[in-house]
C-alpha cells in the first residue's frame, strides 16, 4: 500500500469510540459513593456523572504494539483525545497493549472506519493474552514502522506513529513523531474525512456511527453573528 507522509498538524481525535466491556468500563469509572443528591434540571432527564455518555461521541482509536515475541497486537480504545499540538492522551486500564508499550516505549494509532467495523470491533473484544495471532485471524497485515518500534496496520489508511512520553495512573501520553496516509483518503494533498469515513462509538445506542459529511466551515460558520 503506497503511503504518503504528510507535514500536517495532528488530526483531532474525534474519530471513533471503542467498545468496552462492562468490566472494563467499571475499571475506568471513578464512582463517588458519597455523591450528593442531584437536583432535577428543568425540561431534561438527569443521568448523573457516571453514565456512559459523559463524553460522546467517543473515538474508535486503534492502538498497535509489538508483543514480547514481535507479534503485532491491536486494541480499540475509546477514552482518547488530543493533549497538545503533537501529543495524544489515552486512558487505559491494564491490557496486553499496556504491557507492550511499557516495554517498547512506542505504539501507533489508527482510526476504525466503515470498511473495518467488524475487524476493529473484534480487536476490542478479544485480548492478545488469549489470542496472540488475532491480527492475522482478522485478515490484517502489518508493516513495521520505520520511525518507532511499533507495527503499522496496512488496512487502516491513516496512522500516527508515536513514542511514549509517560504512562502513569492509567493515563498514556504519546508524542506523534509522524503521520502517514494512503493516497486513497487524500484530496488536494490533505486527509479527507469524507474519504476516510471514520466511525464513532454511540454509547447510548451501543453501536458505531459513521462520520464524514461536512456541515460547516471551522472558524467560518459562526461569522454571521459578528
Amino acid at each position: 500500500m503506497k503511503k504518503v507522509f504528510l507535514a500536517m498538524s495532528l488530526l483531532a481525535l474525534v474519530a471513533c469510540g471503542g467498545k468496552q466491556t462492562n468490566e472494563n468500563q467499571e475499571e475506568n469509572v471513578n464512582v463517588n459513593p458519597a455523591a450528593e443528591e442531584l437536583k432535577e434540571v428543568t425540561g431534561r432527564k438527569n443521568f448523573g456523572p457516571d453514565h456512559a455518555l459523559v463524553t460522546t461521541p467517543q473515538p474508535c482509536v486503534m492502538i498497535a504494539t509489538w508483543d514480547e515475541n514481535k507479534n503485532p497486537d491491536v486494541m480499540m480504545a475509546a477514552w482518547a483525545g488530543q493533549a497538545g499540538y503533537k501529543q495524544i492522551a489515552i486512558s487505559l486500564s491494564k491490557h496486553k497493549t499496556t504491557e507492550n508499550l511499557e516495554r517498547t516505549g512506542a505504539f501507533t494509532i489508527s482510526f476504525a472506519d466503515e470498511r473495518t467495523v467488524a475487524e476493529s470491533d473484534y480487536f476490542g473484544i478479544v485480548s492478545a493474552n488469549d489470542v496472540p495471532d488475532k491480527v492475522a485471524r482478522a485478515g490484517f497485515t502489518i508493516t513495521p514502522s520505520p520511525n518507532v518500534d511499533a507495527p503499522i496496520v496496512n488496512e487502516y489508511p491513516l496512522t500516527l506513529e508515536c513514542r511514549v512520553v509517560s504512562f502513569e495512573d492509567g493515563m498514556l501520553i504519546g508524542e506523534v513523531v509522524n503521520q502517514s496516509a494512503d493516497e486513497s483518503i487524500l484530496t488536494d494533498g490533505k486527509v479527507d474525512l469524507s474519504k476516510l469515513k471514520p466511525i464513532v462509538f454511540d454509547a447510548a445506542g451501543m453501536c458505531y456511527r459513521a462520520l464524514g459529511e461536512e456541515v460547516g466551515k471551522a472558524w467560518g460558520a459562526g461569522k454571521k453573528f459578528q
